[in-house]
């Protein structure tokens, strides 16, 4: 007979079966943790498709309410709202952005009368209406911090007023978090939540977004290294979360995400607040083509996301948040 020394701790016990497995699960994703991302497009009867987004869609207005009262029928309670706009309407200075009722303010109303329980984010950025397709104004070939602060203010209280429960600015300009929660405040949205894109890098990821809200085209290839964070950077992106809470931001957010689950890991332990990541169109495209040509298995859509929650955050911005709720669902 062998003599043989039998290990004391066998971790293969607690993977016998399914049951087990799911009973100390350390990380369970949710419904409540997955938010879907929606493009609206101005002038649109019905929907289109993205190209570089495999199964997402353009919405027109109406056809949207079909699509929100699909997700919410899929237990999804937040969705972030993207506007495509007329190309005639985009200018230089990003004017449309705070025009009063405009077409994203008037579906965000809309939307809210027809749902008014639905958690709405509203972006704020100039890049869906500026005809040089960057996030703010440019002055002397510059995307100029200040000038853009000014309109990204104008356009927050104008999302506010229109009935937007979270703010979301993605610009990246320095102290636009400060002067919004001012503005804010003095307009008695006191209760209108800060979501900061407080690390949001200088990715090649976006580029499906990019086409998705008409922008691609208008940018070039123009850079927004100058706003956007170096994708070398760690510790930068702990000073700018920083800042942006102490300038009034009550979540941050950490863009992209799958390539920076050590940001999101490090912005949680550091800071403790809640923290949101988004899985970018890039991420998205990468997996579900893959997937559907049979390179990968489906639930890697849903592995990615476990592990985006697993590095810190609370709460996903994904393309395939409906999808992966019916597959919560299921089990």
């Amino acid at each position: 007979m062998i003599d043989r020394k039998f290990p004391n701790t066998r971790l293969r016990r607690l993977r016998k079966n399914s049951n087990i497995i799911d009973l100390v699960s350390e990380n369970t994703l949710t419904k409540n943790d997955l938010i879907q991302p929606i493009f609206l497009k101005e002038n649109l009867n019905g929907h289109e498709p993205i190209e570089s987004m495999p199964e997402v869609n353009r919405y027109g207005l109406d056809e949207s309410l079909k699509e929100i009262q699909e997700i919410i029928n899929c237990g999804i309670n937040t969705i972030a709202l993207f506007p495509v706009i007329d190309p005639d309407k985009k200018d230089d200075q990003g004017s449309e952005a705070i025009i009063d009722n405009n077409f994203i303010s008037t579906a965000i109303k809309t939307i809210k009368n027809e749902f008014p329980d639905i958690t709405i984010i509203a972006d704020v950025a100039l890049d869906p209406y500026t005809s040089h397709g960057h996030d703010g104004i440019i002055v002397d070939d510059c995307v100029d911090n200040d000038s853009t602060i000014d309109a990204l203010v104008k356009q927050s209280l104008l999302l506010a007023n229109a009935g937007a429960d979270i703010i979301a600015p993605s610009d990246m300009m320095d102290g636009r978090i400060k002067f919004i929660r001012e503005g804010l405040e003095d307009a008695n949205f006191i209760n209108t939540i800060l979501l900061s894109y407080a690390a949001k890098y200088n990715s090649k990821f976006y580029g499906p977004f990019r086409d998705a809200v008409d922008s691609a085209a208008n940018l070039g290839k123009s850079s927004k290294s100058s706003y956007q964070m170096n994708v070398s950077n760690h510790d930068e992106a702990i000073h700018e979360v920083g800042m942006d809470i102490s300038e009034g931001a009550d979540i941050v957010m950490v863009k992209p995400a799958m390539p920076y689950l050590d940001i999101i890991y490090a912005i949680k332990k550091e800071f403790m607040i809640p923290t949101f990541a988004y899985q970018v169109s890039g991420e998205y495209s990468m997996l579900k083509s893959a997937i559907n040509n049979g390179w990968l298995h489906k639930d890697v859509m849903l592995e990615s996301i476990i592990s985006i929650k697993r590095s810190g955050a609370d709460a996903i911005l994904t393309y395939a948040a409906k999808e992966i709720s019916k597959e919560i669902f299921k089990s």
